[in-house]
């Protein structure tokens, strides 16, 4: 299959590369292709001739887009809406991946693909109006909504833990917000399965199992073997300028459905993540 991926150089976009291999025909743009822009976009996509465009691009800066709204929309809701015109216009189905933010966060249920968004901040606006061009203007189109990635490529949640762990020997994180850790690799290599299932519609995928960040902390420094004092604190006390679900845990029903089988849980794919994956890929760009 020939696919055309933005985001390339992404957490997704490197670890989707990675898992598809020489499986498929990867034509891979990250900065280099401009997804605000049409008609670069609309000429891209005709001079590939694709058989699947993935979108793995977008604006990511949480609090950022609070003070950035219109960079945030010009990404993440024009960036898919003319990337879904040009596979409208060629008759190609789009894989595009959306996040946990289109819901408010105030339920206490796994959220299923059913469940009605109502997002909060500018990133989750965003990302939601990015759905609703997609699912508005294709009739064949994969919409996966994850949460909470870590990946080698990029910064990240996990990332930012081993540094400061290592740097200061204390930290301070979030003990009121739940959600779906998910590494990046283990959700490439699902999205591959949905791809070949060939059952268009939307998904939630990511790792099995559910953490606050403050729970989650404590089992990155667990396994990587470190001595850090992890204090809990509010989301109002730590006061970020975004506003953050409080709840978005998701439930992949739409996998159970399709007889998709669901994700691994979260601490074994964070445990390769740190012990195997990320110390060879550090070791790697150490080397080049």
């Amino acid at each position: 299959m020939k696919i055309l991926l933005t985001g390339s150089e992404g957490q997704l976009g490197t670890d989707f590369r990675l898992v598809c291999g020489e499986k498929h025909e990867i034509t891979a743009h990250d900065i280099d292709l401009d997804i605000r822009d049409r008609r670069v976009v609309a000429d891209r996509v005709r001079e590939v001739s694709p058989d699947l465009v993935v979108n793995a691009a977008a604006y990511t800066n949480v609090d950022g887009a609070e003070s950035d709204e219109l960079e945030a929309f010009r990404v993440n809701a024009l960036g898919a809406q003319n990337l879904a015109l040009a596979c409208q216009s060629g008759d190609i189905p789009l894989l595009h991946v959306s996040t946990d933010f289109v819901f408010s966060g105030e339920g206490t249920v796994p959220l299923t693909e059913f469940d009605r968004p109502d997002p909060r901040g500018v990133y989750g606006r965003s990302k939601y109006a990015g759905e609703c061009y997609v699912t508005a203007l294709l009739e064949r189109y994969y919409l996966c909504r994850t949460s909470w990635l870590f990946g080698v490529a990029g910064g990240n949640f996990v990332k930012t833990m081993l540094r400061i762990g290592r740097e200061k020997g204390t930290v301070q994180v979030v003990c009121d917000q739940e959600g779906n850790p998910t590494y990046s690799r283990d959700l490439a290599a699902k999205l591959l399965e949905i791809i070949d299932s060939g059952a268009f519609g939307i998904y939630h995928v990511s790792n099995s199992g559910s953490a606050t960040w403050f729970e989650f902390a404590r089992e990155i420094f667990e396994i990587a073997g470190m001595d850090v004092e992890v204090s809990p604190v509010t989301a109002e006390e730590f006061g970020s300028p975004a506003p953050r679900p409080a709840y978005s845990v998701m439930r992949g029903l739409a996998l159970e459905l399709a007889g998709i089988p669901p994700m691994r849980h979260y601490r074994e794919a964070l445990a390769d993540f740190i012990l195997r994956d990320l110390p060879a890929w550090e070791q790697e760009a150490g080397s080049s």
